[in-house]
């Protein structure tokens, strides 16, 4: 029988933390790494489900995966974010994963994600798939900011079984994420050598806001699917306004250019 350790980034999430931990009290073992930032009691609350537990600088989640994966031991590793949580029939599906030795090397999990507290069931968000459960051995991530993906030495599958995610409860937390992943993405553009053209920062939020509210439906979600499409616009909008404006300062002399 294989074995498996949950792996989870801890930043300020007290209050959702028990959540995701109690739904995978089942796992052989649960790593928490916690950022040495955090002052609302999280490490705390990860201290009373698991004796794993360190508290690591964080740069970004690709950099801090990296970092923990060589240190666990089982074959089995579930990345789990501390704002999500596992269905009772994904955890009987994982453990029906890990104990077939004809199972593949990964395998892409269903996510359901709430906004301002509404489970959202268009929009996009319905076909988010994770690649999330993997041979620890077999898996690493790709050294970027923001949005990276985990790639796995060997063939992957898709689980239906559902994890849920908690995401934005107001529009303070939207927010700070905001700026910060707008930042991250403009930078990773950035330094992959990419600029930002009139197009990327006019016609791009206006298909974005497009695909999400027309062809993903997301005027059946209502007003919470309204406001979610429109702040994937702007989301867009300020991450080509950060590329051009890096450009900008490039040209002027104020930040150097990217590696070649």
């Amino acid at each position: 029988m294989s074995d498996i350790t949950v792996l989870t980034l801890v930043p300020n999430a007290g209050d959702r933390l028990p959540r995701c931990l109690e739904s995978v009290r089942w796992a052989d073992d649960i790593f928490c790494v916690v950022d040495p930032r955090t002052n609302d009691g999280s490490l705390e609350v990860a201290q009373r489900y698991t004796n794993h537990v360190v508290v690591h600088e964080y740069v970004n989640a690709a950099n801090q995966r990296n970092w923990a994966l060589p240190q666990i031991e089982t074959e089995w590793t579930l990345v789990l974010d501390a704002d999500e949580w596992v269905s009772e029939e994904l955890a009987r599906k994982i453990q029906e994963i890990i104990c077939n030795p004809k199972s593949l090397d990964g395998y892409y999990v269903k996510r359901l994600s709430y906004f301002l507290g509404k489970l959202i069931r268009h929009c996009g968000w319905h076909r988010d798939y994770n690649l999330r459960l993997f041979r620890t051995r077999k898996g690493r991530y790709l050294e970027q900011r923001v949005h990276s993906k985990v790639l796995v030495d060997g063939p992957v599958g898709r689980i239906h079984e559902v994890m849920y995610h908690d995401t934005y409860r107001d529009f303070e937390e939207y927010f700070t994420t905001f700026q910060r992943f707008t930042t991250w993405g403009a930078q990773d553009a950035y330094e992959q050598g990419k600029r930002a053209g009139i197009f990327d920062v006019t016609l791009r939020p206006l298909l974005r806001f497009f695909k999400m509210y027309v062809i993903r439906h997301g005027f059946l979600d209502g007003y919470h699917g309204a406001v979610l499409c429109g702040l994937g616009a702007f989301s867009v909008f300020m991450k080509y306004a950060k590329l051009w404006n890096m450009e900008r300062m490039e040209q002027e002399g104020k930040i150097p250019s990217p590696p070649s």
